[in-house]
């Protein structure tokens, strides 16, 4: 371990509240959850994923987005990132609209970076969006236009960066053909590239980073799933490969329905305390305060427990 690289930052992107939710059976009050993020900003994390601007009929667990932006004005540090993911040109217009009423209110928006999402895989494209990849790039092209007039960052997913429950393994190629489609047409400044059912291997990480990394000097950012107890190897292979950019979610929240099964619930995204311990176990540093996120950890468990108690009433 160089000195230069005990002094570098890794960036920890909390996924939690808004990844970490969507997929729960069970309601969490929106001042749960406004409680929740902010345990989460105390943490240190440099940026937080609050929410989706999605039609409440797709996703009812997050169809509170604007409720609680509203609970959170004035609390949303200047220093932090805050990032929601958006589906289509109506949410993007609620974020807006969001961003605005926050503004006037703080002084400060309540989103600095917006989150497009398509996929690698045309099944699970189909199968999550109603649309195809094409589709779902077209549908974004106003949206990123939206983003980049209004001075936001932005950020594409790629689901089934690594394989698909429908389809199995993905080529190399598709994914490098939808990140070049991410980064030309849309200019995002950043791709998360996702290992949506938690199948990849370091092997796996070290090729399709190092695939990336030839096509476009945009941020990489690594998207983990836990399925297989591989999440933390497969971090340590990214850092190794030069990623500088992981998502977590607080208390290991989330995980792709598509790749539960009737007798069990998937594991979700990697834990946030478990990615922390693999990047700072190599050497880097992430800023985060271990006991804060103990705590966060500890009430997104309680409030989780609670909804899906509530659920199964």
């Amino acid at each position: 371990m160089s000195a230069q690289q005990a002094q570098e930052l890794v960036r920890i992107v909390e996924v939690g509240p808004r990844d970490g939710l969507q997929n729960e059976s069970g309601h969490v009050p929106t001042t749960h959850k406004a409680d929740l993020v902010r345990t989460l900003i105390a943490c240190g994390l440099p940026e937080i994923e609050l929410t989706s601007f999605v039609s409440p009929k797709w996703i009812p667990q997050l169809g509170d987005a604007a409720e609680l932006l509203d609970l959170l004005a004035g609390g949303l540090p200047p220093d932090t990132v805050f990032s929601a993911l958006v589906p289509n040109m109506r949410g993007m217009e609620r974020l807006l609209e969001a961003n605005e009423k926050a503004t006037a209110a703080t002084g400060r928006r309540a989103i600095d970076k917006v989150c497009l999402f398509t996929a690698a895989s045309e099944t699970f494209s189909q199968k999550n969006t109603n649309a195809s990849i094409e589709e779902t790039l077209e549908r974004f092209a106003p949206v990123a236009a939206a983003a980049h007039d209004h001075g936001l960052e932005l950020r594409g997913y790629i689901s089934c960066a690594f394989a698909c429950p429908f389809e199995g393994e993905i080529e190399t190629a598709a994914v490098v053909r939808v990140a070049d489609r991410l980064v030309k047409d849309l200019r995002v400044d950043e791709l998360s590239i996702a290992d949506t059912i938690g199948h990849a291997k370091p092997e796996d990480v070290t090729e399709r980073i190092g695939a990336m990394a030839r096509i476009t000097d945009a941020t990489l950012n690594l998207h983990l799933h836990d399925t297989f107890g591989r999440a933390a190897d497969c971090v340590r292979a990214g850092l190794r490969a030069g990623v500088r950019s992981f998502d977590g979610a607080i208390g290991g929240l989330g995980g792709c329905p598509y790749a539960s099964t009737p007798q069990k619930r998937a594991p979700g995204n990697i834990a946030s305390s478990t990615l922390v311990q693999a990047v700072e176990g190599e050497g880097f540093g992430t800023g985060v305060d271990h006991a804060k996120l103990a705590a966060a950890q500890q009430l997104a468990e309680e409030l989780v427990n609670r909804a899906r108690e509530g659920a199964s009433a």
